[in-house]
């Protein structure tokens, strides 16, 4: 059986919920989530100072480290994370919650009418809908650069202390970058209890570091002055704006603020930033700044350049461990995309392992695992240094971000009722700095920036074309059901043989009489005692609670309709949501009840509006999808599968 196709949307209100404005979850233990946020929310952009800096004086588009252009660079590197991060997402985009979580999926959910069909489409997804698709599929390219990038500019330090280590940074990187992709069958619950201490003292040592070194050049500071990153435009030009590319590096990991509140909760999220990460940032930026004004020379690493000699060794391991951190957040957040994007019907089935009894979202899926393990050893083979991967780093975040500004704007005016004279000014000023942050990233296309966006590409086709084929599979199969009443009235008139179980029919589609029942029942002709017509739903909301998962309708004649409704944050177990049925008056043994599955050849030769080519994909995904028996957690020795061909 494939999976079923999505519910309508949950409509939110006209405004944000006061668990909106509380900030999502009910969370306790402010202390220890805003230590344990440090870890996983800023894991990515706590490690930029690696690289991000190094990158404006020292890249394949730098300008020279004179004093102007530092502070021109510094100026723009302090307004980038105030505005991007400081305004735009911990003030205005994190009030966008979905009963508490975020991320550009469950942003989608805050549209009214996500759910509208496209007439010139065939009734596909509309263009939000197919934006934001998008939008998920860059963050594929994110979270495959991110791992490579951060474990090679760290590993970048050893040649600092000596150039012996250069031919082994590479080899140093995969086996670091293997053994992180290895562990990931394990879990993130161990691992995690050492993230967020790691993190606090990475960034106390970055901090540190920084400050000595404003301590001996204090007038770097000057520097906050917004006129320094005007002058630097007036001065460089074209060759200024280039230079943004690099600033980007800066504010990669903003979009995972938001993609993390769920877990964390608004608050602890925005102390971490205020308390801890924003200053040791601006400490250490400003430090390699402060530096490089008597040292331009040592604009290939200024990160390192700044840490003492007998530091140096210790500063590479935590910031090893630092970048794991960062990885394994990119990493974790690809699971999690994964599992919202099959909830919500825009990818086949996958592989679900829960690897935490405690922590509903700490997941593990092997297909992602594999797909990222080979992505980013290739990058690091194709492109050997941080410097050659910073070329590829930053389309797909910033395109990402730029599609988050739109679908916030339309929140604000369709969800919550914004006017258009306060909503408008507000996305106009977030998305020209998205675009302009887009706009310097996108020249870099041909050096390594082509890479996110093919697969960016290949992603969003794959999603889209699932999403089509499963329209068109149901609207295939629903032209051939039977209406539920005719059958009850045959079954009434003909009374067939009813042997002794229970029999459950799982169909994607509700209403009508499932194609695997008629079919069985033509061929054996009989029947159980206790039939139950089965339909999974995903909602476009985060979580369905216990309470409300399970609906049973009592029919006639001993058949039973029931619906298990999921949401895009959970797993679907079928056996224990049918246990609930018993609530109901719906008793179900495990050992006398049969599921019933449909299996679909495919057949690319009906008229369903497809190409041809997106018709042969479709089956080919549809063939190396999950089996239905795994992915419902349905007990194998228990399920009878029946075979049909189905013209697409």
């Amino acid at each position: 059986m494939s999976t079923p196709a999505p519910a309508g949307l949950q409509t939110p209100a006209s405004a944000p919920s006061p668990k909106a404005e509380a900030g999502g979850h009910a969370h306790s233990g402010g202390l220890k989530l805003a230590v344990a946020a440090l870890g996983v929310v800023y894991g990515d952009i706590g490690t930029s100072p690696l690289y991000a800096l190094k990158e404006c004086f020292h890249g394949d588009h730098s300008v020279a480290a004179t004093q102007a252009n530092v502070f021109g660079v510094l100026s723009l590197v302090f307004w980038a994370l105030t505005f991007v991060v400081s305004i735009k997402y911990l003030t205005f985009i994190l009030r966008a919650d979905n009963h508490g979580e975020g991320g550009i999926l469950a942003l989608l959910a805050l549209v009214p009418d996500a759910s509208t069909k496209s007439k010139r489409r065939g009734g596909g997804p509309s263009f939000i809908v197919l934006l934001v698709i998008f939008g998920a599929a860059l963050l594929y390219g994110d979270g495959v650069i991110t791992p490579a990038i951060s474990v090679l500019s760290a590993m970048e330090g050893l040649e600092v202390a000596t150039k012996a280590f250069t031919p082994a940074i590479v080899p140093l990187t995969v086996v670091i970058l293997l053994g992180l992709f290895l562990v990931q069958r394990r879990g993130t619950a161990g691992l995690g209890r050492v993230f967020g201490p790691l993190t606090v003292l990475w960034f106390a040592t970055i901090a540190s570091f920084g400050i000595a070194q404003i301590v001996r050049a204090p007038g770097v500071l000057a520097a906050i002055d917004p006129r320094c990153a005007v002058r630097f435009f007036l001065a460089n030009r074209g060759h200024g704006f280039l230079v943004l590319g690099a600033v980007v590096l800066s504010i990669t990991g903003a979009e995972a603020l938001y993609a993390d509140m769920g877990h964390f909760g608004r608050t602890p999220i925005r102390q971490s930033w205020y308390f801890v990460v924003f200053p040791a940032l601006l400490a250490n930026y400003f430090g390699q700044g402060a530096f490089l004004l008597t040292h331009p020379e040592q604009s290939s690493s200024p990160f390192y350049a700044i840490v003492p000699s007998w530091a140096l060794y210790p500063t590479v391991a935590i910031a090893t461990g630092a970048t794991v951190v960062a990885s394994q957040a990119l990493i974790s957040g690809a699971y999690s995309l994964t599992q919202q994007a099959v909830q919500l019907g825009f990818f086949p089935r996958v592989t679900v392992i829960h690897t935490s009894k405690d922590t509903e979202g700490q997941i593990y899926i092997p297909e992602i695992n594999t797909l990222l393990l080979v992505s980013c050893i290739g990058l690091v083979f194709a492109f050997r240094s941080s410097s050659a991967l910073a070329a590829a780093y930053g389309i797909a975040v910033t395109g990402t971000m730029s599609i988050t500004t739109i679908v916030y704007y339309v929140v604000a005016t369709r969800t919550w009722g914004w006017p258009v004279w306060k909503a408008l000014p507000l996305a106009a000023a977030f998305l020209a700095v998205d675009l302009a942050f887009f706009g310097s990233t996108a020249v870099k296309f041909l050096e390594g920036g082509w890479f996110p966006v093919l697969m960016a590409v290949g992603i969003f086709v794959v999603m889209t074309t699932w999403n089509t084929g499963r329209r068109h599979l149901a609207t295939v199969l629903a032209a051939a059901m039977l209406p539920l009443e005719v059958f009850l009235a045959d079954v009434k008139e003909t009374k067939p043989w009813r042997v002794k179980g229970t029999a459950i029919f799982m169909a994607s589609n509700p209403n009508g009489v499932p194609a695997i029942l008629l079919h069985h029942f033509k061929h054996n002709q009989v029947l159980h005692e206790r039939m139950v017509l089965l339909t999974v739903l995903g909602l476009h909301v985060p979580e369905v609670p216990a309470e409300d998962r399970v609906r049973v309708e009592e029919l006639e004649h001993g058949f039973y309709r029931v619906t298990i409704r999921y949401g895009f944050m959970q797993s679907p177990e079928v056996p224990r949501a049918l246990a609930e049925c018993a609530r109901f008056g719906l008793v179900m043994l495990p050992g006398s009840t049969s599921y019933f599955l449909g299996r679909e050849t495919l057949l690319p030769t009906g008229q369903a509006r497809m190409s041809r080519w997106r018709k042969t994909l479709f089956a080919f995904v549809s063939r190396n999808a999950r089996p239905a028996t795994a992915y419902f957690g349905l007990p194998p020795n228990r399920v009878v599968e029946l075979g049909m061909q189905v013209d697409l």
